[in-house]
């Protein structure tokens, strides 16, 4: 375990890359890994849980050769059993329950620490109802499945989550009938539109979903899109410090850019040009500049799902905003890599903050510059270790990381970035 230390920024200005999209390299690798055929996916994440999917994809058969930044890939054909180590990866492990529970034969799923305390019932509850076999320990990881028949279900999903949805989808690929499910918020959108260019036929009226079971997926070139929650980092930092911070490739996806409804509410100058589609992604390059009035913000529980892994850095933003910033609706962010309410509300005290944490959420007051001078460990939660990253570099004296290579989960070389180099 190592640690950093981060002087002020006086003000941070930078031209970037946007980092690729963890969400999409999951599923492009995970997906054409499962096809017929090849496919090639550029611009990959090369962080610890990317990479954690593409083992567990060779481990069951298929062929996965990355050179750079691309994966040339080769799908199974049929997944063999096999032990599976979902590392840290949520993403990972719970999207895998919906592509096996259809399959022939028998998988192991295990994480680490962090990863067997996370919630596993609220795929297994559907999954099951299609009839699929997983084993679990009080809910929570290690888990067993075994593939067989499975039937399709109508299925409306208690809690806002991509990563149910997802598995509930990949198993109506493998099951018999039409399968629906319908959201209570809208999340982000990466696998149904990922599953359309591979082949599979869905269709979409308002927050329900349709899948005939029985398709296959076809191999597909996907370029993988900038990461939109990671560039949030960067872009509060350039906020915080009076910079300007411009990020190319940025993700546009309208389930993502919650952020962007931040910056308008506290009146941050922001711009975006070069527009494109690549795979049905949109994508440009974002220029954020200025606080404007800098009033605070409000996130409630319909918003939370378009910004759910900026929470963090976005309550070290409202500590120098010019009034209170409130967040409801954000249970979820206690089952995360850390319980991020109680860990967000940690970091923002420690750096001299003021926040009171609520029933679903917590309540930041501003306090103008934060002092730093402190030591603060992340508990392996990557968002964490950015987001006390930026408050070190926008304090009055600095701060130091520990634990701070978890970083490298979403965003390889973040504090090279910071630091400037």
């Amino acid at each position: 375990m190592s640690s950093v230390k981060i002087q002020p920024i006086k003000k941070f200005s930078k031209r970037l890359k946007c980092m690729p999209d963890k969400s999409i390299t999951h599923r492009a690798v995970m997906f054409n890994a499962a096809a017929e055929g090849t496919g090639e996916v550029r611009g990959i994440l090369l962080g610890e849980d990317c990479l954690s999917t593409a083992d567990c994809m060779r481990r069951m058969g298929a062929q996965i050769d990355i050179k750079g930044d691309t994966a040339f890939i080769k799908g199974a054909g049929g997944f063999k059993s096999a032990e599976l180590y979902c590392g840290n990866s949520g993403t990972t492990m719970r999207l895998l329950c919906g592509l096996l529970a259809s399959q022939n034969g028998e998988w192991a799923l295990s994480g680490d620490e962090s990863l067997s305390r996370r919630p596993m019932n609220r795929v297994i509850v559907p999954l099951s109802q299609m009839g699929a076999k997983i084993a679990s320990h009080n809910g929570r990881a290690p888990l067993s499945v075994t593939g067989g028949r499975l039937k399709a279900i109508d299925y409306v999903m208690p809690v806002a989550s991509a990563q149910v949805k997802s598995a509930v989808l990949l198993a109506a690929l493998g099951a018999d009938g039409i399968t629906t499910v319908t959201e209570c918020e809208p999340t982000r959108d990466h696998t149904e539109i990922m599953l359309g260019c591979m082949g599979a036929e869905l269709a979409r009226r308002g927050k329900t979903i349709k899948l005939r079971g029985g398709q296959k997926l076809h191999g597909a070139s996907i370029q993988v899109a900038g990461d939109i929650s990671s560039a949030a980092f960067p872009l509060v930092c350039g906020l915080m410090t009076g910079g300007t911070v411009c990020v190319e490739n940025a993700g546009l996806n309208p389930t993502r850019t919650g952020i962007l409804e931040i910056f308008e509410q506290i009146g941050a100058e922001y711009d975006i040009e070069n527009v494109k589609t690549c795979g049905g992604e949109k994508t440009g390059t974002l220029t954020v500049r200025g606080l404007g009035h800098g009033r605070g913000f409000k996130i409630d529980r319909q918003m939370l799902p378009r910004l759910v892994d900026e929470i963090p850095v976005l309550a070290v933003l409202a500590c120098v905003l010019g009034g209170e910033s409130v967040i409801t609706g954000a249970e979820e962010l206690r089952v995360k890599e850390s319980d991020r309410i109680a860990a967000t509300l940690s970091l923002v005290r420690s750096f001299g903050g003021c926040a009171e944490e609520t029933e679903s959420g917590m309540i930041i007051s501003p306090v103008g510059k934060l002092k730093g001078g402190c030591v603060f460990n992340p508990c392996g939660d990557h968002r964490m270790a950015m987001a006390a990253g930026v408050a070190a570099a926008a304090s009055e004296n600095g701060a130091t990381v520990e634990n701070c290579e978890c970083a490298d989960v979403s965003y390889p070389g973040f504090w090279e970035m910071l630091n400037g180099r």
